[in-house]
């Protein structure tokens, strides 16, 4: 029998992320415990298709870029799913984030995004399961994972 993840505390966003990525996984808990933003961080595999689907989310796109997704429903990706993190947080933090939704800086951290992304493997943490493969999927099996698979 599969277990389910716990389920989101209502009202709050969700971050989903790609479990199978070290890199993802590394810097998910570290803006845990650092920046610690009001949501609910989720590894995507954890999510069955009809869930990700409930999302409005697909699963190329949520192994491509981390995602933010709003209690109404609004979906956020890439640097703007980091920027909304930022947003949710305390201290200085949404400053941090308010600025990476403004132009020109909203562009820079796009661009800077896609760079990470693409070489999430080579970066502390990242494994050959991180490499990025054909058409922007990621280069692994979608495993599922049960809370206790991720640290």
């Amino acid at each position: 029998m599969r277990t389910h993840p716990p389920a989101p505390a209502p009202g709050r966003p969700l971050l989903l992320f790609d479990g199978d990525c070290g890199f993802c996984t590394t810097a998910v808990r570290f803006g845990e415990r650092r920046v610690r933003p009001r949501c609910t961080s989720l590894p995507w595999q954890c999510a069955e298709p009809a869930e990700l689907a409930a999302l409005g989310v697909t699963p190329a796109r949520a192994a491509r870029e981390v995602l933010w997704v709003t209690p109404a429903g609004t979906v956020h990706g890439g640097a703007q799913a980091v920027a909304k993190a930022l947003l949710s947080a305390g201290g200085a933090w949404p400053v941090v984030g308010a600025s990476l939704t403004l132009p020109p800086l909203r562009w820079a951290a796009a661009g800077l995004y896609r760079l990470v992304a693409a070489n999430r493997h080579r970066l502390p943490g990242g494994t050959a399961a991180c490499a990025a493969g054909e058409a922007g999927h990621s280069g692994h099996s979608p495993t599922r994972h049960t809370p206790q698979d991720t640290p």
